[in-house]
């Protein structure tokens, strides 16, 4: 079962954001699976990397839109990707170091419920205030 069901909602209609969000979704989905089959230390690593390298990537994108059209909300909309970056780098730490046995909620708590909530709040508004 997915961690995070694509809905229509979450598009922004800016179609590079749109296409990065779809691909992090599954790729966010890929990693939840993994975890589901019980995937290796190693595997986790290299998921969780690519996850934040991702996601890293795809806020840079964002932002340089948002800077570009002069967003009124950039720096709101800035921090709260700098909380989940500080979010997924705690689970990646916590898993280099062993701390965490329950990756499955970890990661539910710190990506899904972040995803869908600021594709709902902070992407829809930046849609609709660049008229896209």
């Amino acid at each position: 079962m997915p961690l995070i069901t694509w809905r229509n909602e979450f598009e922004t209609g800016i179609p590079d954001v749109d296409h990065e969000h779809r691909e992090l979704v599954e790729l966010i989905n890929r990693l939840h699976g993994a975890l589901e089959t019980g995937a290796g230390k190693e595997e986790v690593a290299r998921f969780l990397g690519e996850v934040f390298a991702r996601i890293s990537a795809h806020f840079a994108l964002e932002e340089t839109i948002m800077r570009k059209h002069r967003y009124d909300e950039y720096a709101e909309h800035k921090a709260d990707h700098e909380k989940l970056l500080d979010d997924l780098r705690d689970i990646m730490d916590a898993h280099a170091a062993d701390a965490y046995f329950d990756y499955e909620e970890a990661l539910g708590r710190a990506v899904r419920d972040w995803f869908v909530d600021h594709f709902k709040t902070k992407d829809a508004r930046l849609h609709k205030k660049l008229g896209v």
